[in-house]
């Protein structure tokens, strides 16, 4: 988000932004669970791709409505439309620079050797992944998004951990949390590569083809890893399955100011649910601000 943080909760989602006077806005979005609306989002290895779509449209919409608040300017929402355009973009251009193209330099180069292909496509793919990822860092105003991120983490990470929502208490955790969408990514891209290997060098078409199929699967089966290993954090396998994506963290998380813990705070208060709120509020140390977020947010529902 643009100076602000968004949280999913099992009933609601939210997004808090810090004003340019200082102050702390946020909205909240009663949300039902997606299984309970699409019977297709009961599906394992399915379920994954609607998650996916699902998190994308409220994350365009979380964005939106932070950047008009941190930057105060009136403009109007996203439409249903112009959100589908943004996703159908964005889609295009992960396909085209981090599944297509590598694979295309491949076939190029490889001179009919399916070994060689599969090597080339690989590290080309993960190295676009991996060296977009720093080269977006180098700006300051991304590097403040990574802050945030971080912020978001360690906030959920105090949350599950049972401690007190305090600012202090929150600046202890760790920025990084195995259930990502960072990892998720990387376990798309990593998933390509095992993949794709098996297919070896098939002509343009059926390459073409192939890869723009491969993505949805790959997604579903990511989505199934990360949720097996959110309910298994101890077996060594699933440490093992979040090792890579919290390495490539490093990035996309930083350790964050105390005024960014404390929207984060209130984006993860907002979100709760009342019975959720008096178990945390039990623990005392959440900050007055957040209280009074999540007062306003709430009387003001969406």
């Amino acid at each position: 988000m643009i100076e602000g943080v968004m949280m999913r909760a099992p009933g609601a989602w939210s997004v808090a932004v810090r004003q340019p006077d200082g102050g702390i806005v946020a909205r909240r979005n009663d949300l039902t669970r997606l299984s309970e609306r699409n019977r297709w989002a009961r599906i394992p290895f399915v379920r994954g791709v609607f998650v996916l779509g699902e998190s994308l449209t409220l994350g365009f919409k979380a964005l939106s409505w932070s950047a008009q608040v941190a930057t105060e300017e009136e403009e109007k929402p996203l439409t249903g439309a112009q959100i589908g355009w943004t996703m159908t973009l964005a889609f295009a251009f992960f396909a085209g620079v981090f599944i297509l193209l590598p694979a295309l330099a491949a076939d190029a180069v490889s001179n009919d050797s399916d070994l060689l292909f599969s090597l080339i496509e690989g590290v080309i793919r993960l190295g676009l992944f991996v060296g977009y990822i720093w080269l977006i860092g180098r700006s300051k105003e991304i590097a403040r998004v990574f802050e945030y991120h971080g912020a978001e983490h360690m906030s959920i990470h105090a949350y599950e951990a049972g401690e007190p929502l305090s600012i202090q208490s929150v600046a202890r955790f760790d920025p990084e949390h195995p259930r990502c969408g960072t990892s998720f990514l990387l376990i798309v891209i990593l998933g390509s590569i095992i993949l794709f290997t098996f297919l070896g060098q098939p002509g343009l078409v059926f390459l073409i083809v192939s890869r723009l199929i491969g993505i949805p699967l790959i997604a579903g089966i990511a989505y199934e890893l990360l949720r097996w290993s959110g309910t298994r954090p101890d077996a060594w396998l699933a440490d093992t399955l979040s090792r890579p994506g919290i390495w490539l963290q490093k990035l996309t998380t930083a350790v964050p100011a105390e005024d960014q813990i404390e929207v984060a705070i209130s984006s993860l208060v907002v979100a709760l649910d009342d019975e959720q709120f008096a178990d945390v509020s039990s623990r005392g140390g959440i900050p007055t601000t957040a209280i009074q977020v999540r007062e306003a947010a709430r009387a003001g529902d969406l």
